[in-house]
């Protein structure tokens, strides 16, 4: 299992909707929606990756 991202919702990387490609990790999504915003902006929610604030926790990349 893997966080999305954007909303921090846990994917199963299995049955993803959505996953995208960046620097060379791929990344699952909940929804077209997550993927679409991500795509658009991938460092905001990168650097929100891990912190406490709001409700991004963190990133696991495929493998990871």
């Amino acid at each position: 299992m893997v966080k999305d991202p954007v909303c921090g919702m846990v994917v199963d990387p299995a049955t993803a909707e959505k996953a995208a490609d960046y620097e060379g990790k791929t990344y699952y999504f909940c929804t077209p929606g997550c993927q679409t915003a991500f795509e658009e902006a991938p460092e905001k929610y990168l650097e929100q990756a891990g912190t406490d604030g709001g409700t991004h926790k963190g990133v696991v990349p495929e493998g990871g």
